[in-house]
């Protein structure tokens, strides 16, 4: 069997396309978009309450018939630490001051774990979701069971080959390879010891550790980038910051003009933002919050940065926008998502004829 053809007939698509699981910029437009040309749609659930879930999943399914995919954040449980937070909050006060606001009160985890939210795997298994994925770690075995009970594909996110040993011994079908260019938080299972992993190193490390499919994640914006990936072992591709500036995206205004401009030249990995590492486009809330050892756990610290962002952006600057971006981000093109799957598939085909590979192991042309 051809190797793309694995992953594509396991995940009922055409295809080897997932558009990256993006929370607050995955829409239910977007992911429906993705999955009629051919692709696997996602939605960003991590963030988003049970009943926020259903009417997003409800929302897909009444736009396609397709496959999707949605995701839960697998996070450990923060460790609250009041005196910590309350000094986190008054380092910040002087930021919030410059905008005629004040600094919360107190801070809270804005969003509960997968790990401790049973009411959102009981959604998943009533509307049997297509495809379930999971970043930062892995849930309970028994959550996998009642998921592929229901008959969901599962995926999870590895950031190292023993990430990736870890998922395929869990029973998870797909290992999604995400290496250090990749835009937003990176699903490695212990932020503290991120081995930092690039694609390419990563992708033919984890091809040789398991025998389920891998998909490659991280940098890869363009058809050349699919046909790169693909050559490395891996047997699909999941693209995130290809598709923000996309029509259909959740993706502000500001957020789509910084992608589009300069500013998306220079991205950079921090952990201030959210208590946990992250790359996005540099501005000030990259150079001007307090250093990374004095912010709560994450998603605590999350709480903090987005009331600075809506604080800033209330008083119409945008200098305190959380964009978040992969290296790749200045090969973004803004088209609606339908034009962006035909452009990659279309890319993807002509560079195929660019790239050396032995017949056996090539990946099947796209259907164009």
């Amino acid at each position: 069997m051809q190797a793309s053809v694995r992953l594509t007939q396991l995940l009922g698509i055409t295809q080897p396309i997932i558009q990256a699981p993006m929370a607050g910029v995955s829409t239910p437009a977007l992911a429906s978009a993705v999955s009629a040309a051919g692709g696997l749609g996602s939605l960003g659930l991590g963030a988003s309450s049970a009943s926020a879930a259903e009417t997003a999943i409800r929302q897909v399914r009444a736009l396609t018939d397709r496959p999707f995919n949605v995701n839960l954040f697998c996070h450990r449980r923060a460790r609250a630490d009041a005196a910590r937070e309350a000094a986190w909050l008054a380092a910040l006060a002087p930021h919030f001051a410059l905008y005629g606001s004040t600094a919360p009160a107190r801070l809270q985890s804005p969003y509960t774990s997968f790990l401790d939210d049973a009411a959102m795997l009981d959604v998943l298994i009533e509307a049997r979701v297509p495809v379930v994925s999971f970043h930062f770690g892995l849930p309970s075995s028994d959550a996998i069971a009642a998921l592929k009970s229901a008959g969901s594909v599962t995926m999870a996110c590895a950031t190292t080959a023993d990430e990736a040993r870890s998922i395929e011994a869990a029973g998870i079908d797909i290992v999604v390879a995400q290496g250090i260019e990749a835009g937003g938080h990176r699903g490695v299972f212990d932020a503290d010891h991120d081995l930092e992993l690039g694609t390419l190193a990563l992708v033919r490390q984890v091809v040789r550790a398991v025998s389920v499919p891998v998909v490659a994640a991280g940098g890869i914006m363009d058809g050349a980038g699919i046909a790169a990936a693909l050559s490395l072992g891996a047997e699909g591709v999941q693209l995130g910051t290809a598709f923000v500036a996309c029509d259909e995206s959740g993706a502000s205004d500001a957020y789509r003009a910084a992608l589009l401009s300069e500013a998306a030249r220079l991205t950079r990995v921090i952990r201030t933002i959210s208590g946990r590492p992250a790359r996005g486009i540099v501005n000030r809330m990259h150079t001007d919050l307090p250093p990374a050892d004095l912010a709560p756990d994450y998603p605590i610290a999350y709480d903090a940065a987005k009331a600075l962002s809506a604080a800033a952006t209330a008083a119409g600057d945008d200098a305190f926008g959380v964009f978040w971006a992969g290296q790749g981000a200045p090969l973004a093109r803004a088209m609606p998502a339908a034009t962006l799957m035909e452009t990659l598939l279309r890319e993807w085909q002509e560079a195929r004829g660019r790239i050396c590979m032995p017949e056996e192991t090539r990946a099947p042309r796209p259907n164009v």
